[in-house]
């Protein structure tokens, strides 16, 4: 199981999130090309060990956080809000 320490709400189990993918894609601008913007969303590393990802935490304070999480032993080392000025954090 894993344990997701939001900043706002604490440690929650992952199923209260929503996994929303690789939290290290740089996206192409909006007039970028054809060929950019398929490189940006299908050709992706398949990242063995630490990676950077989103999650939502749906079933929480509704945020969006940059979670970087192990792929093998699926431990998580840090996670933090993915906006700034995503609101006060409380704790």
């Amino acid at each position: 199981m894993i344990k997701i320490d939001c900043p706002f709400c604490g440690v929650r189990d992952h199923s209260e999130f929503s996994y929303g993918g690789d939290g290290s894609i740089e996206w192409p601008a909006l007039d970028a090309s054809a060929s950019d913007w398929v490189t940006a969303v299908y050709e992706r590393d398949n990242i063995r060990g630490k990676q950077w990802e989103t999650w939502h935490h749906l079933y929480g304070c509704r945020q969006w956080l940059l979670v970087e999480r192990d792929t093998l032993t699926h431990e998580i080392h840090t996670v933090k809000l993915a906006h700034s000025g995503c609101g006060q954090l409380s704790r």
